[in-house]
């Protein structure tokens, strides 16, 4: 058993934002994924590790086919399914992804040696907010998809360290819907998150440096180009 996220599970992300029959449709009718991915996709399920789901992989797809990004840097890890759904669709990517949790980082490193057969994917250990101001590479694309209270503290960083015309992606940004509420309707144990994602849109929807944009896929994603 994966006990971190059986522990501590943010029950918000497993909220569909969109009409429950059409998101149903697009994960039933859009393509799946198959071999390696297919089978982490199957243990996220069954552990109860979050992945992005399959509408926002379809997106990737579509994304990273199009953009073909040479430098990758993903926040978030997990069990490493996202970056090896970058690695295959971007395959001349190099991919940096960053995760603190000792437990994710040992079945991200297992499956990394089992499935990232170009040797694209680089993980770090620890935390994002120290590793962020080590690095040294520049970056096409940037997917952050980790503590969501943190996405707000990690940007300026994130932003030093993006190409001109780079994107910026960030996950489970509507909170099953709890963004759009007033903040005393927020449960207490959520007000963090609430409170770091609304300084998340004002530094980035607000901004004239910025072309942003909210999409509905999963539990919402935040698009951010720096112009």
């Amino acid at each position: 058993m994966v006990e971190t996220y059986n522990q501590n599970s943010n029950p918000n992300m497993r909220r569909p934002v969109v009409k429950e029959e059409i998101v149903d449709f697009m994960r039933q009718r859009l393509q799946p994924v198959t071999g390696g991915l297919k089978e982490l996709e199957n243990f996220a399920k069954a552990e109860n590790v979050p992945v992005i789901p399959h509408e926002t992989v379809a997106y990737f797809r579509l994304l990273l086919e199009s953009l073909q990004p040479e430098k990758i840097l993903e926040i978030g890890t997990a069990i490493g399914f996202s970056a090896l759904l970058m690695a295959e669709h971007a395959p001349q990517a190099q991919i940096t992804t960053i995760d603190r949790n000792p437990e994710m980082i040992e079945l991200a490193k297992a499956n990394f040696a089992k499935y990232d057969s170009r040797q694209q994917i680089t993980l770090l250990e620890g935390d994002a907010v120290d590793l962020l101001e080590t690095l040294e590479d520049s970056y096409d694309l940037v997917f952050m998809d980790s503590a969501k209270s943190k996405y707000v503290v990690f940007l300026p960083q994130v932003l030093k360290r993006l190409n001109p015309d780079g994107l910026i992606l960030i996950d489970d940004v509507f909170q099953g819907g709890d963004v759009a509420k007033p903040f005393e309707d927020i449960k207490r144990g959520q007000r963090a998150i609430y409170r770091g994602l609304h300084s998340l849109f004002d530094a980035t929807l607000d901004s004239s440096d910025l072309t942003s944009s909210l999409l509905p896929l999963g539990d919402g994603l935040l698009m951010i180009r720096k112009k």
